[in-house]
């Protein structure tokens, strides 16, 4: 399992929100050189989101660029990814893998037709699927939106299409206080595909409970950025 940095852009700032709302806004810097310092730091892989474009209020994607520009290591990304012109944009800015939420629960109703067509011209491992989650089920556009589609019911339709899923628990996102570990393993347990885990991570305990669960890999935010966790799993 691996550890993951996340670097989440709102108004060209890196910040950390508190269950996906907007006015809970915490700034840590500028984004460019946090991610040069995680990967400084030893990351394998960086979780770069933009806020302002998820909640369709804005666009950072020329730091987008400029990261990925800058870093060596892969990026994973995501925030208002939402038809496959822009899927097909920031695959060739060099982003290794693009997160789909409100675009890949859209196409469900479509047999997943556009997912498919994306996985034939770039292949499978550069899409992830988030399943982002208000209890058992998913929620879209900035985790604004309830869509009655039940998590793992979704992700068993998608999965023949993509590399694999990325899980946020919303109701502990932000809260630094530790994840709901039975709810998590469910989702983890599955699926066959790799599942990356976001939401709620704050100690050792959640760590080594995510990697007994299966977990491919884990987003980690605000407790990095408030020195509750460090970098480094030991």
């Amino acid at each position: 399992m691996i550890i993951i940095p996340a670097v989440d852009i709102k108004d060209g700032v890196c910040v950390q929100l508190v269950g996906g709302k907007p006015d809970t806004a915490k700034a840590y810097g500028n984004p460019l050189e946090i991610a040069l310092r995680w990967q400084l730091a030893g990351a394998k892989l960086l979780h770069v989101i933009d806020l302002d474009a998820a909640l369709g209020v804005g666009d950072n994607s020329d730091t987008v660029a400029l990261i990925c520009e800058r870093l060596e290591v892969p990026v994973e990304f995501g925030g208002g990814v939402r038809d496959s012109g822009s899927v097909e944009r920031f695959l060739g800015l060099g982003i290794d893998r693009v997160i789909l939420g409100t675009f890949a629960v859209e196409d469900y109703s479509n047999d997943f037709r556009q997912l498919n067509r994306l996985s034939e011209k770039f292949g499978r491992e550069r899409l992830l699927v988030a399943v982002d989650s208000r209890g058992d089920e998913i929620v879209v556009k900035g985790w604004q939106e309830r869509t009655g589609i039940k998590t793992t019911g979704f992700m068993d339709k998608v999965e023949d299409v993509v590399w694999g899923f990325l899980y946020t628990d919303i109701g502990v996102e932000g809260r630094m206080e530790g994840i709901d570990f039975k709810r998590t393993r469910d989702v983890v347990e599955s699926t066959d595909l790799p599942v990356v885990v976001s939401g709620g991570v704050s100690s050792k305990d959640d760590l080594r409970l995510l990697e007994e669960a299966g977990a491919w890999g884990v987003v980690i935010g605000k407790a990095l950025y408030e020195g509750k966790l460090s970098f480094l799993k030991d």
